[in-house]
């Protein structure tokens, strides 16, 4: 007769549910809830024909229709408006991630006098509103010919994002122990090569939470095309949201859809690199 054991285990034992348990899993799918049903209803709107969307009471089933997809890639200049927004969004993002490296490594890592000043600066800059800066850079673009301009607009977009990318790479930059780089160094690398090889492996996380940071506020910005982008074949996506108004009032259908696609794109780079931040934590922490 054979007996069976059981190898000793730590088993998880469910937590009983109390009344504080129930109420914050309430909270938590009433505030999922309240975030999640805009996004719901601006993508089913984009769905429904121009009637149901302007009733008086909400509907909720109908018979899809991708007619409002087709009146917003159909307006002119489309295409010139999705390459213009990639153009500026991907070009100020790449700046300022090759700026925001080397001066949050000089932050970070070296003793210099009127650190403490730059790092100063860089927070005031980070938490000034940039709209109060749109005469300013007005005049600088007209003064020098660059209005209308896609070069000035990736430009300003790169001075937008760059000193929150400068402040969150010199935490990471900061995290790494110095250790790691002066061991390094003893095998023979250069200061360079020390950060090439040690730490910029270890910056994973922080290179696509910043990237992602910068990509969503430079696809979104709006007052700096409107005012200095006034010709239409310099202008991008946030301007093409706004041209969907007609004699009788807006086309809200078109106007969905134009957003569904418009926010799509950010969608999808924020699950490209959460996934990669997830997967570069540890990247080149262990040496082989």
């Amino acid at each position: 007769m054979s007996t069976t054991t059981e190898t000793p285990q730590k088993l998880r034992t469910r937590k009983p549910l109390t009344v504080g348990v129930i109420a914050k899993n309430l909270t938590a799918l009433v505030l999922a809830v309240v975030f999640v049903f805009p996004v719901y209803w601006m993508f089913s709107s984009s769905l429904k024909p121009q009637h149901e969307i302007m009733t008086k009471d909400p509907v909720f089933v109908f018979t899809p229709t991708f007619e409002n997809y087709t009146t917003a890639t159909g307006v002119d200049l489309f295409w010139t408006y999705v390459q213009n927004s990639l153009l500026v969004t991907l070009g100020a993002v790449l700046l300022a991630l090759l700026v925001a490296l080397a001066a949050s490594f000089a932050i970070a890592r070296m003793k210099f006098k009127g650190r403490k000043g730059i790092v100063l600066i860089v927070m005031l800059a980070q938490m000034a509103p940039w709209e109060v800066m749109v005469i300013a850079m007005y005049m600088i673009s007209r003064e020098n010919d660059m209005l209308n301009s896609i070069p000035m607009l990736t430009l300003i977009y790169f001075v937008m994002v760059l000193p929150f990318t400068i402040w969150t790479l010199r935490g990471f930059i900061a995290a790494v122990p110095v250790e790691l780089e002066e061991a390094a160094q003893i095998d023979g690398c250069t200061r360079g090569q020390a950060f090439r090889k040690v730490i910029f492996p270890l910056l994973a996380p922080g290179l696509m939470s910043t990237s992602l940071f910068g990509f969503i506020t430079a696809w979104n910005e709006f007052a700096m095309v409107l005012m200095l982008n006034k010709d239409k074949e310099s202008q991008t996506l946030t301007r093409w949201l706004t041209e969907f108004q007609t004699a009788f009032g807006s086309d809200w259908g078109a106007t969905m859809a134009a957003s569904t696609l418009f926010a799509l794109p950010v969608l999808i780079v924020f699950l490209f690199l959460q996934r990669k931040a997830v997967g570069g934590m540890t990247a080149g922490a262990v040496k082989g």
